[in-house]
């Protein structure tokens, strides 16, 4: 009897400190904050500078308007459509501003059924913006440009300005598209033979994220 009453008294003494440890291990457990995936709280705006992106891109080349000494003339690019790709690299110098450069190849087919080829090369500036998942660039590009059609060659100037809006797949890909406005002027020691071509390209890309 007496064995029982110290028993009794024991465990009187020691269930409210089980109570209490149990109470405090569930309060605990309520405080810690819920687990969520890095992907899930992603700040696109949280670009840093020392960040590089590489593109691929593919698409089509459109003529527009060409230009003789200001007058408008036929370009003769038959059918008006032709093809593009290139690529691009860029590095953020601030969250939002970019330097980088850019290798193109172009093609458009004439009236004689021939073949007029370009290949740009420049250096290239923007400014990007930052919404949810989508980046939306926007630059300019100058540089130099080779241009051949049958046995004829020039090189001369260069320069392009564009937009593009992409999804952020994952943190490493971005996948969109974007146009770009050409202008590839052709300037001989003749002003009467001298051509503003204006060229509009649209493509699709990928870009990797490093």
């Amino acid at each position: 009897m007496y064995r029982k009453g110290i028993f009794i008294i024991l465990m009187l003494i020691f269930i409210p400190f089980l109570l209490f440890s149990q109470n405090n291990q569930q309060d605990d457990d309520s405080n810690d904050p819920s687990v969520e995936s890095d992907w899930d709280l992603y700040d696109m705006d949280t670009y840093m500078p020392g960040d590089q992106t590489f593109m691929i891109s593919i698409g089509t080349l459109f003529p527009t308007v060409f230009l003789n000494n200001g007058k408008t003339i036929d370009h003769n690019f038959v059918p008006p459509i032709g093809g593009s790709g290139s690529l691009s690299y860029n590095y953020f110098i601030t969250s939002n501003i970019f330097i980088g450069g850019e290798i193109n190849g172009m093609f458009i087919g004439t009236l004689g059924r021939n073949t007029v080829f370009f290949i740009p090369l420049g250096l290239r500036a923007g400014y990007q913006f930052n919404v949810w998942r989508f980046d939306i660039p926007l630059n300019v590009t100058l540089g130099m440009i080779w241009h051949r059609y049958l046995n004829e060659s020039y090189y001369g100037l260069y320069m392009k300005g564009g937009a593009a809006i992409y999804f952020r797949f994952n943190p490493d890909w971005s996948f969109g598209m974007s146009s770009a406005w050409c202008w590839m002027p052709q300037w001989t020691s003749d002003p009467n033979k001298n051509v503003d071509g204006n060229f509009v390209e649209l493509t699709l890309s990928a870009r990797y994220h490093f």
